[in-house]
């Protein structure tokens, strides 16, 4: 039997309610049963759909997001609610209702990321990546496809406007995936993370040199380009590299 965490999204502007959707659509787990406009359509549309986990705007006309939180939480099957607005300092009062994370817009899939694993650590339990795929090799969906690589021949990886470029020795390939994800499934093949947007494989590196303000820059064998390394990922990156 197929597992899925019955997911509903609220909010009052119908794009919010689209981008949030198309997000959560790349879930394996996540299933959206429903969208409501306001806090009030919320409590409604819980008590019919059931859901596990409720995306919730703040900032809504009539019941806003925190007095509909306070009302989900009195149900008979409460769900767990996410927080989803363009308003930082409610961040506090949110978690007295039970929220198990706060979204800042716009969303940051690498944190959207993390939410969605705590969410499924709750409902499924520790998730096996890439069951199924041949092993030791990566999975991944690259225009509608899953193809799979030797992490040996990754040269770097790189996210850039929200897509991730994986860069090989002959070719380049795109994905949605978020670089958290990829650093976590890379982590015992040799990957390092030296910078919030880039991931080497340390096996390629042939230089290391001083930039500015404590900075460094990456030579990786066969490339032209230079990678940024920042100062705060320096002397964990010279730790790996030197005997």
């Amino acid at each position: 039997m197929e597992t899925s965490i019955r997911t509903l999204i609220v909010d009052d502007e119908p794009y919010s309610r689209d981008e949030l959707k198309h997000l959560l659509g790349t879930y394996q787990y996540i299933k959206i049963v429903g969208e409501a406009e306001s806090g009030e359509s919320a409590i409604l549309s819980s008590i019919q759909l059931q859901p596990d986990v409720v995306f919730l705007d703040v900032e809504m006309p009539k019941m806003n997001g925190m007095k509909a939180a306070k009302a989900l939480l009195e149900l008979k099957k409460a769900p767990l609610v996410v927080f989803a607005t363009a308003y930082p300092q409610f961040a506090a009062e949110a978690f007295r209702y039970n929220a198990i994370d706060y979204l800042l817009k716009p969303f940051d899939e690498e944190q959207l990321h993390e939410t969605i694993k705590r969410i499924e650590r709750k409902f499924i339990g520790p998730i096996e990546q890439d069951t199924g795929k041949p092993p030791g090799k990566l999975a991944l969906e690259v225009d509608g496809e899953i193809i799979y690589l030797e992490p040996k021949e990754i040269l770097y990886i790189v996210r850039e406007d929200k897509v991730t470029k994986l860069i090989t020795k002959n070719r380049e390939f795109e994905t949605k995936t978020p670089l958290k994800d990829l650093e976590s499934r890379l982590l015992n093949f040799g990957f390092f993370r030296i910078h919030k947007s880039f991931l080497v494989n340390l096996e390629y590196v042939n230089r290391l040199s001083p930039w500015f303000n404590g900075a460094y820059q990456l030579e990786i064998e066969g490339r032209k380009e230079l990678l940024s390394v920042s100062r705060n990922y320096v002397k964990a990156l010279r730790s790996r590299l030197e005997i």
